[in-house]
């Protein structure tokens, strides 16, 4: 994208802390490892073909922002090798994590980034994605924070335009008030138009999900989790 077109970051800042506890001597090691192979450096301009990001043969793209640490991008990209994964998530113990397990069981199929989505999505080509997955994001539940949540309609605009069409954006949240606004805002956009039915639809998790720990504190702590899927027109 054109740095002129880029959207102003100006009241942007979806992610809170950068780090928590110091991280371990290993994961140090780990982090400086990885980086030298997973991470994507937007200093260049993307390729012409994103394919060339991976170093296996990937047939599609899929994009997860703010992993944690880590166990559903590690699970999908374990288990889907043709298809590359890049994942996004600025906490640097988060993503410590992430590269102490890569360092024992190398993913062809992976590439990560380490600073702010919008940064990525603005370096992105126009439909270049085959899918993004926003899973449990800051639901910043103070009214005067809401403007931070990562859905709005000006983020929305740099999914549509990454994703192709019949790209799937997929969202998750335990948070009521942020399926609902969720909702409202990709109803109100018009790019997305949202695969659901029946409540169950929403209510039943993803196939092949594996789970994360914080979906399971929520479910512990009586919180409903929600499963949103909105198809790319």
């Amino acid at each position: 994208m054109d740095p002129k077109d880029r959207p102003s970051r100006a009241t942007e800042a979806f992610f809170g802390r950068r780090r928590g506890k110091t991280i371990r001597p290993q994961q140090a090691a780990a982090l400086e490892s990885g980086f030298s192979t997973y991470r994507l450096d937007l200093a260049a301009g993307p390729p012409a073909e994103l394919r060339s990001l991976f170093e296996a043969d990937v047939r599609a793209i899929h994009l997860e922002i703010g992993f944690g640490g880590g166990e559903h991008l590690l699970h999908r990209a374990t288990a889907a090798p043709e298809t590359g994964f890049v994942g996004v998530e600025p906490f640097v113990n988060g993503m410590a994590k992430l590269m102490m397990a890569v360092m024992k069981r190398p993913l062809a199929n992976l590439r990560v980034y380490d600073d702010d989505a919008t940064r990525l999505l603005d370096w992105l080509p126009q439909a270049s994605l085959d899918g993004i997955d926003l899973l449990y994001p800051d639901p910043w539940p103070k009214k005067k924070h809401w403007k931070r949540r990562f859905v709005s309609p000006v983020n929305l605009d740099r999914l549509a335009r990454v994703l192709k069409s019949g790209g799937k954006f997929r969202f998750a949240s335990d948070i009521d008030s942020y399926v609902n606004w969720t909702l409202l805002h990709c109803r109100a956009h018009g790019a997305f138009a949202w695969q659901a039915e029946e409540a169950a639809d929403w209510q039943r998790p993803y196939e092949g999900w594996p789970g994360t720990r914080y979906e399971a504190k929520a479910i512990r702590e009586g919180r409903r989790p929600a499963y949103l899927t909105f198809v790319r027109r």
